[in-house]
């Protein structure tokens, strides 16, 4: 995932028309959302009074105000914050002091880059900013792009994500790693306390998919869903709560995806937009 700039980029989310998978029935009518969990990542503070309906949220604090936190709070909510360890992306008012530290582009998202997350520069930066969104109330944060290691599989990566990671539980907050299975996987198969790193996994189209070249969204291929299926279920094993983001457009394939969470035991959030903002 990519958080993106408030002006949304170009991409045509066309309405999926494939059969429906053997094994999974579709009753008449709009599914029922659950409203456990809400991830918006291109919202606002005109967007409250939604979000408030959600027992989870994940925004991006940094356009939100502490006032604005509290009222989703009073609202019942858990607030999430995103933070974005793994790359630097060019709308981001510090991009230019950090973008020295960038490893290379990162495909199909224009204007952002992987970033050398063992720089000592860049985990200092880190730290700033999770007490800077602390401060607006927060209990904790939806960490994205520990995929940097999976790009750049190299020990002094690792270990970044890791020190960041640590860091963010040094403060005394929930965390919740989005993706990051080639690091999480290698962290838990040489015994590191899950807990010292995370309360819960997100993983991104494990029912579902997006096709980037087409600019649609489809089903996930077999082996895929197999593989983030296993994936889950370790971390679950390991005492961590388990989350999908799930695209979707057509009601049919939402309900599909939110009855394949409800199996595997994931909270799920579906969204029909790659922007995250409805």
């Amino acid at each position: 995932m990519a958080r993106h700039n408030p002006a949304p980029k170009a991409i045509c989310l066309a309405l999926l028309t494939a059969a429906m998978l053997p094994g999974l029935s579709a009753c008449a009518g709009a599914p029922e959302v659950p409203k456990e969990y809400g991830v918006f990542l291109d919202a606002d503070a005109t967007d409250l009074e939604r979000m408030g309906e959600y027992e989870t949220v994940v925004l991006d604090a940094q356009y939100f105000t502490r006032e604005d936190i509290q009222q989703l709070k009073n609202a019942g909510c858990q607030v999430y914050s995103y933070l974005n360890i793994g790359s630097i992306e060019s709308f981001r008012d510090y991009y230019p002091e950090y973008e020295d530290l960038a490893l290379g582009d990162y495909e199909n998202w224009e204007g952002e880059k992987w970033v050398d997350v063992s720089a000592e520069k860049w985990q200092m930066f880190m730290d700033e900013k999770e007490e800077e969104l602390l401060a607006k109330g927060v209990d904790g944060f939806f960490v994205d792009n520990c995929d940097v290691y999976y790009f750049y599989p190299r020990e002094e990566i690792y270990s970044g994500v890791e020190a960041i990671l640590r860091g963010a539980k040094g403060h005394s907050c929930s965390v919740i790693i989005n993706g990051g299975d080639e690091f999480v996987r290698r962290y838990l198969e040489e015994g590191g306390n899950p807990a010292e790193i995370a309360d819960g996994i997100n993983q991104e189209g494990v029912f579902t998919a997006i096709d980037f070249a087409e600019g649609t969204f489809g089903y996930a291929k077999e082996e895929d869903r197999e593989y983030f299926s296993e994936y889950l279920a370790l971390a679950a094993e390991n005492g961590l709560q388990t989350y999908v983001i799930e695209y979707a457009t057509g009601e049919k394939e939402k309900e599909q995806a939110i009855a394949y969470a409800k199996e595997q035991g994931y909270i799920v959030y579906v969204s029909d937009s790659l922007n995250l903002d409805e």
